[in-house]
C-alpha cells in the first residue's frame, strides 16, 4: 500500500494539529504533564511508549496510555491523573478488556479502520468554516472507544487510544524514521517504531487559565470534528453526556472553540476554526482545568462554540482562559452558536494534555 502523506486536498496537518513551535526560552518554561513522554516543543511532537495488544481473533492492536482514573496508577505509569474518568462508565463508553498471562491486553470488540483518506476542503474565500467537505482518516466501529477497564473487577479507567490496527510489527518498523503511512495508522502519527517500543505524535496548541499548553487529539464522536482534528471518528463516545456545566459527577471538561476569530498567519490575535482553515494553523482552543491548573481535569472535552458578535468583529482579541470567555459573553461581545448562551453542543473530543507553560 502506498503512502498518502501530503495527499490531502488541503494540507491541514496544522489544522488542530502541530503548530506550536516554542522558542528555546519558552520551551525551558514548559511543565511536562505526561512523564512517560519525550517532548519536542520546537517541532510540536511527543514521543510515547507504544503498547501492543491483540483482539480475541488475533489482530494486533497498537495503542498508547495517556490518562488513568486512579492517582497511584497514573503516577506509576507517568501519565495524567483524571478522577473524572471514573464517571465515564456510561452506556458503552468504556470497554472491558482482559489481560493475557504474558501481560498483553486482549480486546474482544472495538476495531478501527485507518484506510479512509482524510479530506478537508475549506469553504469559499472569506467563509472557510464550515468546510465544503470533510471526511475523517480513521473510523472506529460501533464498539470502539479509547476508554478501557481491565478485567471484570477492575476499577481504574484508562484512556488508551488505538493508533494502528491489524498490522504487524515488521510492517510498522518501516516507519521508525518517519514518513508515516496514514492508511495504516492514526493521522497524528509522525513516526512509529515497535522495535523501539515508541510512537511520535503531532500536538495541538491551546490555552487554559491564561497559560499556553499542548495536547494530542485522538478521537471525536462527530465525523466533521474528527476530520478537522485528524482524529478517529468514535461514535461510541457519544454515550457520554456533554454536560453543559462543570459538575462534580461529569466525565468531561469544557473546551471553548472560537468559530470566527481573527485570521492571518502574522496576526497575534488569530484564533478559531476560520483561522485554522484559512491559515493552516491551530485554532488555539481554550479549555478549563488541566493538571496543575485546577482540579477538574479530564481529557474528554465537551465543545462549547464561541461566536464573535457582528458588532464586535473589529475588537476581536486572543482569548486564553474560560474566565475571559465568560467576561466577553457578559459584555455581549461573544455568544453561543445560535446567538444564545455559550453552552455544550454535544461534540466530544479526546484531548489528553501533554505539557503546559509555567
Amino acid at each position: 500500500m502506498t503512502s498518502r502523506t501530503g495527499s490531502f486536498k488541503l494540507l491541514v496537518g496544522a489544522v488542530l494539529g502541530c503548530s506550536m513551535l516554542w522558542s528555546m526560552e519558552s520551551a525551558a518554561q514548559m511543565v511536562p504533564l505526561v512523564r512517560a513522554a519525550e517532548i519536542d516543543a520546537e517541532t510540536g511532537t511527543v514521543t510515547l511508549p507504544l503498547h501492543h495488544g491483540r483482539m480475541t481473533g488475533g489482530e494486533s492492536v497498537w495503542y498508547v496510555l495517556l490518562d488513568a482514573s486512579n492517582r497511584d496508577t497514573a503516577e506509576r505509569l507517568g501519565i495524567n491523573f483524571s478522577d473524572k474518568l471514573a464517571n465515564a462508565d456510561i452506556g458503552g463508553a468504556v470497554r472491558q478488556v482482559e489481560m493475557a498471562p504474558e501481560g498483553e491486553l486482549v480486546f474482544d470488540a472495538g476495531r478501527v479502520d485507518f484506510q479512509p483518506e482524510r479530506l478537508v476542503e475549506p469553504g469559499p474565500v472569506g467563509s472557510p468554516f464550515p468546510p465544503a467537505r470533510a471526511f475523517p482518516g480513521s473510523i472506529g466501529d460501533e464498539d470502539y472507544t479509547p476508554l478501557i477497564r481491565i478485567g471484570a473487577g477492575g476499577s481504574t479507567i484508562f484512556n488508551a487510544p488505538v493508533l494502528a490496527f491489524d498490522v504487524d510489527a515488521d510492517s510498522l518498523n518501516v516507519f521508525c524514521r518517519g514518513s508515516a503511512d496514514h492508511a495504516l495508522m492514526h493521522d497524528k502519527v509522525v513516526r512509529i517504531c515497535p522495535r523501539d517500543g515508541t510512537v511520535t505524535l503531532s500536538l495541538t496548541d491551546g490555552f487554559a487559565g491564561g497559560k499556553a499548553l499542548s495536547y494530542v487529539s485522538t478521537e471525536s464522536n462527530v465525523a466533521l470534528v474528527a476530520a478537522l482534528e485528524g482524529a478517529t471518528h468514535a461514535p461510541r463516545l457519544g454515550d457520554l453526556p456533554a454536560a453543559p456545566d462543570d459538575t462534580a459527577w461529569t466525565a468531561v471538561e469544557p473546551i471553548f472553540v472560537v468559530i470566527n476569530g481573527a485570521t492571518g498567519v502574522a496576526n497575534d490575535a488569530r484564533q478559531g476554526l476560520a483561522s485554522a482553515l484559512s491559515d493552516g494553523l491551530s485554532p488555539r482552543n481554550v479549555t478549563g482545568d488541566v493538571p496543575g491548573l485546577g482540579t477538574g481535569y479530564s481529557p474528554l472535552w465537551a465543545s462549547h462554540p464561541v461566536v464573535w458578535d457582528t458588532d464586535a468583529m473589529d475588537r476581536r482579541v486572543l482569548i486564553s482562559s474560560a474566565s475571559e470567555v465568560r467576561a466577553l459573553e457578559s459584555a455581549g461581545a461573544v455568544h453561543g452558536f445560535d446567538g444564545g448562551a455559550i453552552r455544550a453542543d454535544g461534540i466530544l473530543v479526546n484531548c489528553p494534555v501533554i505539557f503546559r507553560a509555567e
